[in-house]
């Protein structure tokens, strides 16, 4: 029987751990290319402590896919590039859409039972249930691993045997990133302590005496977000304290910290700063920036409040806020390749949040992608990565080489990690000025894969 225009069983399978979000649009993507698919998903056989049903693509956090403006916001580009390759995920999202403003937000439930009912009715795709412990067996030779944030312990282990200690994370500290052209190089200046590196490696803020104390002060009494009920066993590093947690242990904490002054001297003062805020380039681009030891479980509105006190930060513009929380990711600039695969056991290709992207759309997109490029190796050609130009092209150069693999962190797709226009463009015009160019760009794409 023809099925998908090729013979059901012209080709050998395509194994994908995980049900999640990128595992569920990874599997329609390889079976609507016309390759078999076994997708496995330990729920109900094993349950974790954030899901609550044994749905595929079950929505945990958030109900919210953010916004659906593709001409000027980079996740909605990435939702229009999505659907242009044919998502489950973002066909789902249409049917069960609620209203949310601009932004593209479903019915949880309507929307992961969409998903499993579409799944589970495609001829090409088994659904196996139970946990696929260590390291898939030698004879799956074209794996896609799309295990999120909650990756079984087994899994972990294997993945580290494999590719080393520092192959993978267990505790999500992230610090907030700022558009490099928000900063005010008015107050801002280029410097490394005592000039080492290049000399001029990192961004430095200075702050008064009285602007330290204000604003170690705001730590102190900042809201903060709480630990989810399975996070709150999970220790601090000291690598990953959160600014407010080392602010309450003395008010000079920071100044001798993250925040020190020494070996830096700013052009724009006559006297010595009594604390530096430090920013290091966060992606080879050059446009995103690092707030330095800044990992916080601050609010999203108190760190925009508190952050942009800081010189220099007034009109700071944040592609991501900061974070804490315990969560799995590869260090996937070190241990991936351009086509998503591990590079110590290249049969293993990996998808989702476990890859490094942040959020629902990103992890489905990486999803996409993987079970793209792992059907075209199952049918004997080689995968081709979209254009760095585009969402998808810009998120996989960013997790498989764009970002320093000494600093890596999770990352929601933003404007930052796409290659800067040609010529000039005025600043208003910039991001509908990059969706167009991304657009076309992945049409012309998707035509050499026809």
């Amino acid at each position: 029987m023809k099925r998908y225009g090729v013979m059901a069983n012209e080709f050998k399978e395509i194994h994908i751990v995980g049900g999640g979000l990128a595992g569920s649009e990874a599997a329609w993507q390889a079976a609507q290319q016309g390759v078999p698919v076994v997708l496995h998903e330990m729920r109900p056989v094993r349950k974790t402590d954030a899901h609550h049903t044994d749905h595929l693509a079950e929505l945990v956090c958030s109900n919210s896919f953010r916004s659906d403006d593709y001409e000027n916001n980079a996740v909605g580009l990435l939702h229009e590039e999505m659907r242009r390759m044919d998502s489950l995920i973002m066909q789902a999202a249409a049917k069960h859409k609620v209203p949310a403003g601009s932004a593209l937000a479903v019915d949880r439930d309507g929307f992961s039972e969409e998903v499993t009912k579409t799944l589970e009715a495609h001829p090409l795709i088994t659904i196996e249930r139970g946990e696929i412990e260590g390291l898939p067996p030698q004879e799956w030779d074209n794996v896609i691993v799309a295990t999120g944030p909650l990756t079984s312990p087994a899994l972990s282990k294997a993945v580290l045997e494999l590719c080393g200690e520092d192959a993978l994370a267990f505790f999500d500290a992230i610090a907030p990133i700022i558009y490099k052209e928000s900063i005010d190089f008015g107050t801002a200046w280029f410097q490394s302590r005592y000039d080492k590196g290049d000399g001029a490696d990192y961004i430095n803020l200075p702050m008064t005496k009285a602007q330290y104390e204000e604003f170690v002060h705001d730590l102190n009494t900042g809201e903060k977000t709480d630990f989810k009920e399975w996070e709150k066993d999970t220790p601090y590093f000291e690598g990953c304290m959160p600014i407010e947690v080392m602010a309450e242990r003395g008010p000079e904490t920071l100044r001798f910290g993250p925040m020190k002054p020494v070996g830096l001297t700013c052009p724009h003062w006559d006297e010595k700063p009594y604390a530096v805020v430090q920013l290091r380039q966060d992606n080879k681009l050059g446009t995103l920036y690092n707030m330095v030891g800044f990992q916080t479980k601050l609010k999203y509105a108190e760190q925009t409040r508190i952050f942009k006190k800081i010189p220099g930060l007034e009109n700071a513009q944040f592609a991501r806020l900061g974070g804490l929380h315990r969560n799995t990711f590869l260090n996937s600039p070190k241990v991936l390749d351009g086509l998503m695969r591990m590079k110590a056991d290249t049969r293993l290709r990996f998808a989702g949040q476990i890859t490094g992207v942040e959020g629902y759309v990103e992890s489905a997109a990486m999803g996409l992608m993987a079970g793209r490029m792992a059907a075209t190796e199952r049918k004997g050609g080689t995968p081709t990565p979209p254009p760095a130009t585009t969402a998808f092209g810009a998120l996989i150069s960013h997790i498989t080489g764009g970002a320093d693999a000494k600093t890596f962190q999770p990352m929601n797709v933003n404007f930052g990690l796409f290659p800067p226009l040609e010529g000039r463009v005025h600043r208003k015009e910039r991001k509908s000025a990059m969706s167009r160019r991304a657009l076309d760009e992945l049409t012309s794409w998707i035509s050499e894969l026809s």
